[in-house]
């Protein structure tokens, strides 16, 4: 059975951006990128909002240069992986091996979960407060960045409780907190 993984790059506050939408500041570090690209391997399906979505198809036509090989490394691994956009509005995608639902459905993601021979990552906070409510979510990873913005989108759902052990924590130079948490079921 595959994990159910919900990443977030927040501020320290458990904001994904700032109220602008602004999240330069979560622009990882080369030793953060080469983390997050370990972190990534295992990753065989996206399970995206429309939002995260459209941020992240960047990735299928982004073009390294040559000194950028940590960034090569992070558009190879997103362009293998399946992706799923869940959108009620979004007419087509815009990057190779991802499909469209239109609505969350639990039961389904459970059924992808049993038979996945790779993990799922799931992504934006409102896609994630569904898989969270429904008990889908196995691990939580948070980097947590130095800044406070006082306001913008949070990342996680009001009105659930999640009972979490950590697993795994690591600082960056950057000043930069990585948490692994295992959900308690």
């Amino acid at each position: 059975m595959a994990k159910l993984i919900c990443t977030a790059l927040a501020s320290l506050d458990g904001y994904i951006n700032d109220e602008r939408g602004g999240f330069e500041w979560a622009e990882p570090g080369s030793d953060v990128l080469a983390f997050v690209n370990e972190l990534e391997r295992p990753i065989g399906t996206y399970l995206y909002g429309r939002r995260l979505y459209e941020t992240m198809v960047y990735w299928e036509t982004f073009e390294a240069e040559p000194d950028q090989s940590l960034l090569a490394d992070y558009t190879k691994l997103w362009r293998a992986a399946e992706k799923i956009v869940y959108s009620s509005t979004l007419e087509t995608v815009g990057s190779a091996r991802t499909r469209i639902e239109r609505a969350f459905d639990a039961e389904a993601v459970r059924a992808m979960k049993d038979v996945a021979e790779r993990d799922l990552s799931i992504g934006g906070p409102t896609l994630a407060a569904h898989a969270f409510r429904a008990g889908l979510v196995d691990e939580v990873r948070v980097f947590a960045y130095p800044v406070i913005v006082g306001g913008g989108t949070r990342y996680f759902p009001d009105q659930v409780r999640v009972d979490l052990q950590l697993g795994e924590e690591r600082r960056f130079d950057n000043g930069v907190v990585y948490l692994r948490y295992v959900v308690s079921h």
